[in-house]
């Protein structure tokens, strides 16, 4: 049984509109135009493919794309958007669950892979993104780097966003490399907040590399961001890039 948090119908039917600014087109325009080039004239498989925030737009681009999703009621936001014909989805657990075919391109976004919270599932993720691959073909992923130096001794704790309507903090536990992110969100207009959580377990870049070497991937590239600007030490997320073999 995999340890991803289930999303139920009521996250699924506000994710799109806490997402907008990962919606907006100043987004999704680099992101797209990079999967796209790398998926080239092949297939390409979301894992979490949630309410196709990404998937979708990479099909119009001429794309063929499918999907897995652990969650139904994001795939029934989904279906809003796009039938099954059009981008077919497997409802299961992104490091197990598998889908016909091969495919030129297999991505996972969004800091997703921390939703497997032990490293042995993030392994298997890497594993079955392997399988999906054809001989030559990507795995993509976009995670963000543990910001542990904002950490001085004895605090737990560091602020993500601070705004009007939403105040976003982690919280770290650096013997399990479990964060929790924690939410405060304007919901209404009557001034209530409504608090969430969420767990995750965060990964250095150099993990994810020995769990590629361990599903027999290769490092190709790595960048900051979607367009491409170079990785470095203060760099706040990466896009990493692995590569089957021929």
């Amino acid at each position: 049984m995999t340890t991803s948090e289930l999303w139920g119908r009521a996250e699924a039917d506000r994710y799109d509109g806490e997402e907008t600014e990962m919606s907006s087109a100043a987004v999704l325009g680099p992101t797209v135009d990079f999967l796209a080039e790398l998926a080239g004239a092949g297939r390409a498989l979301e894992f979490a493919v949630g309410t196709g925030r990404v998937a979708v737009p990479l099909r119009e681009r001429g794309v063929p794309v499918a999907g897995i999703e652990f969650s139904e009621h994001m795939l029934a936001v989904l279906r809003r958007k796009a039938d099954e014909e059009t981008l077919p989805v497997v409802v299961g657990d992104m490091a197990t669950a598998t889908v016909p075919g091969e495919f030129a391109l297999v991505y996972l976004v969004y800091n997703t892979i921390s939703n497997l919270l032990t490293q042995d599932e993030q392994v298997e993720c890497f594993r079955n993104a392997a399988r999906h691959l054809r001989p030559g073909g990507r795995f993509v992923i976009e995670l963000g780097v543990p910001p542990l130096r904002m950490l001085p001794p004895g605090q737990v704790a560091v602020p993500f966003d601070v705004s009007a309507g939403h105040l976003g903090f982690d919280t770290f536990d650096l013997v399990e490399q479990i964060l929790v992110s924690h939410h405060l969100t304007r919901d209404g207009e009557d001034g209530r907040y409504r608090r969430d959580a969420s767990r995750h377990r965060y990964a250095w870049p150099a993990e994810l590399d020995l769990m590629a070497r361990i599903a027999g991937l290769a490092l190709e590239r790595r960048v900051a961001d979607w367009d491409g600007s170079p990785f470095t030490q203060d760099a706040a997320k990466h896009i990493s890039v692995w590569r089957k073999p021929e």
